[in-house]
């Protein structure tokens, strides 16, 4: 018997047992990728698309890269759904301009206090009441998924800085920049406000939900959502000073 096709069944068993130990996985990332979009955008449809990023990560999983195949397939699924996502091209320019103004108010406020920003300063210097920058924060909470959370990074990190192992990518000079990168990011969240380093911290070190955020800081769902999305936008103004795209992606 040819041993190729004997041993077929039991890898293709292997292989969909994979898959089903693996779909709360794509579920749970989809949810929270979805968490930060409009109502219009489908959940199963992140979740169909989760699952084509998943089996591509378990056809080509490499144990000799010695990454844990989670990691590899958080990696693939993520990828896959943010993917797709840009190729809807939902987000409005407004909203995308809107982001940038914020940042860029944080920034120029960052430079000219020599400290954090409160939200009300942030709003004044835009020209905008407290409630209308909430507001905002709502309206650009799904662009988040850009450039910052799609950095490579360790495993404990989470979205922020992900890091695939690939040979490329252990060359020493990726290394240094790995190191510099996580040094950035952890001034950066230093400088936060308590309320939003916690916030992150449950987010994406914890892995909870906002919900599950919202019961332990005691504050509403939204609020939570408001929150993380202003913690964002402080660490990407801080990281696009102190780490021009030039230097890295």
């Amino acid at each position: 018997m040819n041993p190729y096709l004997a041993s077929a069944p039991q890898d293709a068993a292997e292989r969909e047992k994979l898959i089903l130990d693996h779909l709360p996985q794509v579920r749970l990332i989809a949810r929270r990728i979805h968490e930060r979009l409009p109502e219009s955008v489908s959940l199963e449809d992140l979740v169909s698309t989760g699952v084509v990023g998943l089996i591509s990560a378990i056809d080509k999983f490499d144990a000799s890269h010695n990454v844990k195949l989670r990691t590899y397939a958080e990696y693939k699924i993520r990828g896959a759904i943010l993917d797709s996502l840009r190729g809807l091209d939902w987000a409005p320019r407004q909203q995308r301009r809107r982001s940038k103004q914020i940042e860029q108010a944080i920034a120029g406020l960052e430079q000219q206090l020599k400290r954090a920003p409160t939200e009300e300063e942030i709003a004044s210097a835009m020209g905008a009441s407290l409630e209308e920058y909430h507001e905002w924060l709502v309206e650009i909470r799904g662009l988040n998924m850009g450039s910052l959370e799609n950095h490579p990074a360790e495993e404990e990190g989470r979205d922020l800085l992900r890091f695939v192992a690939d040979k490329e990518e252990d060359w020493p000079n990726q290394l240094f920049e790995r190191n510099e990168l996580r040094k950035l990011l952890a001034q950066a969240i230093a400088r936060m406000p308590y309320v939003e380093r916690t916030v992150l911290g449950l987010y994406y070190k914890e892995e909870m939900t906002l919900r599950e955020i919202s019961r332990i800081v005691k504050l509403h769902e939204s609020r939570v959502s408001q929150l993380k999305t202003q913690a964002i936008l402080r660490l990407r103004a801080f990281m696009r000073k102190k780490w021009p795209s030039e230097r890295g992606r």
